[in-house]
């Protein structure tokens, strides 16, 4: 079976959906090394928040995704609105065998179609060799606080799972290049980080939430609590 998501016009912001081109065809989970140290991050992202699915934000639509690259070529990567499930199975994974973010294209196969995210993550492994996770979560207290913790931004015009995300996240990952945080301006909440393995890149989730949970400490010395919102460094 072949998925075409239909392509919209609209730049409306809404979690969850599709917007490049797929050419998905269902086919059985596949089983690969590094799965069970993925998904066990992946179940410690969704326990702090960073992945999940909330009633009362992002029109109740699940976010968060994860992705391992694979040494044979392409990349393992949560499947769509999956945020809900606190563990997942290999049926609940996608295998990316190719992508074109600049054609806005992915194709893909296994038991569910891809996150609505994995054109970003493909864009991610295109910049950089080294890099073999990528985690995309939702941290309200890091995004708004990117500005204090000195995080490369996307710029607030460009919407998540486009060929212009794509191309600034391929852009800012070659000038951070190993590990880091992005996050996007575009996207509500919206972070990327990204390790060679997948204890580096989701334990950098981590570190900068306990950083901006630190940064509102009452407690915190004068000159650290508080936060400016003004434009992120842009690498």
């Amino acid at each position: 079976m072949i998925f075409l998501p239909k392509q919209t016009d609209t730049m409306t912001e809404q979690e969850g959906v599709i917007k490049y081109r797929l050419d998905y065809h269902v086919k059985p989970a596949r089983i690969t090394p590094g799965f069970a140290e993925l998904n066990a991050w992946r179940a410690l992202l969704w326990r702090i928040g960073v992945i999940g699915q909330d009633d009362a934000r992002y029109d109740g639509l699940s976010y968060g995704n994860l992705s391992l690259l694979l040494d044979a070529g392409g990349f393992l990567i949560t499947g769509t609105q999956t945020g809900h499930l606190p563990r997942l199975t290999p049926d609940q994974y996608a295998y990316v065998r190719q992508a074109r973010p600049e054609h806005n294209y992915l194709a893909a196969e296994g038991p569910l179609p891809p996150s609505s995210e994995a054109l970003t993550h493909a864009a991610v492994y295109s910049a950089d060799a080294t890099v073999r996770c990528v985690a995309h979560g939702h941290c309200p207290e890091i995004w708004q606080r990117a500005t204090a913790l000195k995080l490369p931004c996307t710029n607030a015009s460009i919407a998540y799972g486009t060929p212009a995300m794509a191309q600034a996240v391929n852009t800012l990952v070659g000038t951070h290049p190993g590990q880091g945080v992005i996050v996007m301006r575009g996207h509500q909440d919206g972070l990327l980080t990204y390790g060679q393995t997948p204890e580096q890149a989701c334990w950098l989730m981590l570190r900068y939430l306990a950083k901006a949970l630190a940064l509102t400490d009452p407690f915190a010395p004068v000159g650290e609590a508080g936060y400016a919102q003004a434009d992120c460094m842009k690498g």
